[in-house]
């Protein structure tokens, strides 16, 4: 198995996993993994800036952006990491 769809199974593992933490993190947490995953799955943040006044729109944008530059298989294993250290 190659490292790309080894890292891919893993990502999806800590996905489902994410699903059944044993406690919700908090909301600074949760804004991380929307980031790393929107950042894994879609690359760079080329969506529109929403206003202001959307504060969770505004806010999830914001942690998808944070992760720009980053590569795919990067942003997964951080996601893994983030995933794991939560369980």
């Amino acid at each position: 198995m190659s490292d790309t769809n080894d890292i891919q199974a893993r990502f999806e593992a800590a996905e489902a996993q994410s699903k059944l933490l044993p406690e919700r993190p908090d909301n600074i947490t949760l804004l991380k993994i929307y980031g790393l995953y929107k950042q894994a799955t879609l690359a760079d943040n080329a969506e529109k800036k929403p206003s202001f006044s959307d504060f969770v729109a505004r806010a999830k944008w914001d942690a998808w952006t944070a992760q720009k530059g980053v590569t795919a298989d990067e942003a997964k294993q951080k996601y893994i990491d983030l995933i794991e250290s939560l369980r």
